[in-house]
């Protein structure tokens, strides 16, 4: 998640709006899972016990899943608008065009918020670690399950 560099993960808005989006869904369910562990409190007998179990994992869970989020959330900073668009780095979103002109469009972020079917690659993938440094009209070439593929940079943003 973070390197000896830096201590922090850089998150586009969108991601840290989905972070934030993600905490307060955990807490809505935190509350429920301990509203249903207090209604099985109530009963006394052996399925009931079992259930109340099952209860207080499934909260166990959810705490730790929060208690996760909120120290990324601690540990998050915005991705920078004011970087220079001349080369793609992390937070540059460009477009990409393959030799039948297909045009692709990518935002590069951080592997924590990668989701390459919303447009959103790791700056750790093959084709987000090639893209770092370029700059339009280059073509990116990276290997991917022992192929060969290249696209060319059309725009950095």
């Amino acid at each position: 998640m973070t390197t000896a560099a830096q201590d922090y993960v850089l998150l586009s808005k969108k991601g840290l709006q989905e972070l934030k989006q993600s905490i307060r869904q955990l807490e809505r369910d935190r509350q429920d899972a301990m509203r249903r562990l207090k209604e099985a409190e109530k009963t006394t007998g052996h399925d009931d016990r079992l259930e109340r179990s099952e209860r207080l994992m499934r909260l166990e869970t959810i705490e730790d899943e929060l208690a996760e989020k909120r120290q990324l959330m601690g540990h998050s900073k915005l991705l920078s608008s004011r970087r220079t668009r001349m080369k793609v780095a992390l937070g540059s979103m460009v477009d990409l065009m393959d030799q039948q002109g297909t045009l692709f469009r990518y935002t590069l972020v951080d592997s924590i918020e990668a989701n390459p079917s919303d447009g959103r690659i790791s700056i750790q993938s093959p084709l987000g670690s090639s893209l770092l440094g370029k700059a339009s009209n280059e073509i990116v070439e990276w290997n991917a399950r022992s192929k060969r593929n290249a696209l060319q940079l059309v725009r950095v943003y």
